[in-house]
């Protein structure tokens, strides 16, 4: 197709078209467009509702909660804006969090009785080995628990079956290669100190995982035949245990409760490292000492060479494990294997990068660093590691093809590729293959858990800090004469719609539906705003009302 030069300089150039004809857009996009332009969840499920005082039913669009923006916007958004209140209101804490638990309920009480008379007439199925009453037993008591949790108690509870043998215990000496580290009672205070009567800093640090050979700025390896894929592998494995052990090496340090909100990233070279908020103010040369003599020993059964590579062990129905192809002996169990244990398998540490830095609350600073806190939190981890190169899409294939041969807890499938039973394997466990996120190929080892945060940090959950945000909006609308009915929670009856309900309406109607109220609601709440504002020139309390808003 040729230029003619009466259509040079005539204006922009028409948008491409199909076959001559530009397509209108799906109502599906418009609806899903309309409802994130207003903050509704694009993907709710729905709930019938009935009332037990009026007998209305009804179909409510539950939002679908999703982190992830690429799956809901509306609703990624809002998980975001919670997880900076959180991080905002524990930071800089000037006073003690205090956690009110509730007193144990009747229900509770009784479930609890129930729960041990359950485990009662399980010893006595066990003792005369009658699996089929046992298994009946472990459901009741599974259904005991979940009732517990509704009911609001949190913790664990003892399971059914006493171990059998004492796990073995590891001597805590530390490692001859590793630095001592200064050890001092841990109070139980959280709040840092406060300096010249008015400054009290809080620390931003960021700590990496050790090198594995030189890389690009791509963070592809120069050299991949020499770059160690399999310590890499372990470390981000087991990176969520290293950190743990950095917590507690840091407070037996300082001597107090550090608290923290920390997020998981993954590096241009694919290695997760931390970014951390901590309250209170430590010295940059004590947190560089506790890195750099913090290490986590993984005392687990050697898994350096593949036993079947070529052939899988075989599930036997008698004895109830996997057996050997060829000469059909069992295969030792994984508690068996460790016990056996006299060195660690692996040995992790930190990287020599280790940045701190000082932050005032209140500060632009300090609101940049939440931001930069949770600036990935809305992405999932695949979209994070996205190669761009051919360098990095065979440097992020030759790692997951060490993480598919790297066990990722003792109830891994790939322990059976090292001639070793895993814990709760049975018939339908396939050897190597494991659904563990250390294996896929999108998340490359990273933790499962994006954002860490202390039981002390703000003293809240993110569920009160929903509710706190909900109380406001509520506050804001009372002032103006504007009330909504909280009805009691236990006047409602909620259940999952089956699929094929002929009474459901479509999703699209009920996100439509939502939309309206939306609507309705912000335009309530802008007059509520505009209310707390005043008129014009009222001062430093009109300020302080919008920023509080």
């Amino acid at each position: 197709m040729t230029t003619t030069d009466s259509q040079v300089g005539a204006g922009p150039a028409s948008p491409p078209a199909t076959n001559g004809r530009i397509r209108g857009a799906l109502s599906a996009e418009v609806v899903k467009a309309t409802a994130e332009k207003h903050g509704v969840c694009v993907r709710p499920f729905t709930m019938e509702v009935g009332d037990t005082e009026t007998g209305e039913i009804r179909y409510v669009p539950v939002p679908c909660g999703s982190t992830v923006e690429s799956v809901c916007l509306p609703c990624a958004r809002k998980a975001k804006a919670l997880r900076q209140a959180q991080c905002r209101e524990g930071w800089h804490m000037t006073e003690e969090p205090v956690i009110a638990r509730e007193k144990p309920s009747e229900t509770q009480t009784e479930l609890l009785t129930f729960r041990a008379d359950l485990a009662a007439h399980y010893r006595d199925a066990l003792a005369i080995g009658d699996e089929v009453e046992m298994e009946e037993l472990r459901a009741e008591v599974a259904s005991v628990d979940e009732e517990l949790r509704a009911s609001g108690m949190t913790g664990r509870l003892p399971g059914l079956d006493v171990p059998e043998k004492r796990p073995v215990k590891r001597s805590t000496k530390r490692r001859q290669d590793a630095p001592n580290l200064p050890r001092r009672k841990v109070s139980k205070t959280t709040v840092g100190r406060e300096f010249a009567g008015k400054f009290r800093p809080s620390m931003f640090v960021t700590l990496t995982c050790d090198t594995y050979g030189p890389v690009r700025s791509d963070g592809s390896p120069v050299n991949p035949s020499t770059y160690d894929y399999r310590r890499a592998a372990r470390d981000a494995v087991h990176f969520s245990a290293l950190v743990d052990r950095w917590w507690q090496n840091l407070r037996r340090v300082v001597g107090w409760d550090v608290q923290y909100f920390a997020t998981v990233e993954p590096q241009r070279r694919a290695a997760p490292h931390l970014h951390t908020a901590l309250r209170g103010s430590i010295s940059h040369e004590v947190i560089r000492m506790v890195t750099e003599a913090t290490y986590h020993q993984v005392w687990w059964p050697n898994h350096d060479e593949i036993v079947y590579a070529d052939r899988e062990p075989l599930w036997d129905m008698h004895s109830r494990t996997f057996v050997d192809p060829d000469t059909r002996a069992p295969l030792p169990g994984f508690d068996e294997a460790k016990e056996a244990v006299e060195e660690p398998a692996h040995v992790v540490t930190f990287g020599r990068q280790v940045h701190s830095k000082g932050i005032l609350g209140g500060t632009e600073e300090s609101g940049r660093h939440i931001g930069y806190l949770t600036k990935y939190l809305t992405k999932s981890t695949g979209e994070v590691v996205d190669a761009d190169t051919a360098a990095q899409r065979d440097h992020h294939d030759r790692l997951h093809a060490e993480l598919s041969v790297t066990p990722c807890s003792p109830r891994c499938a790939v322990w059976l590729l090292y001639g070793i039973n895993p814990k709760g394997a049975n018939g339908k466990t396939v050897p190597g293959h494991c659904k563990g996120r250390a294996h896929r190929r999108t998340t490359l080892g990273l933790p499962g858990r994006r954002v860490l945060v202390s039981r002390k940090w703000s003293g809240k959950t993110v569920a009160d800090h929903k509710a706190d945000r909900k109380g406001f909006v509520l506050d804001a609308l009372a002032a103006v004469g504007i009330t909504k009915e909280q009805p009691a929670a236990d006047r409602f009856v909620w259940r999952k719609v089956e699929p094929g309900d002929t009474h459901c309406p479509p999703r699209d109607h009920l996100v439509m539906r939502a939309i309206s109220e939306r609507i309705t609601w912000r335009a309530e709440y802008d007059r509520a705003l505009l209310a707390a504002q005043g008129p014009p020139g009222d001062g430093p309390e009109t300020s302080a009302t919008r920023q509080a808003a």
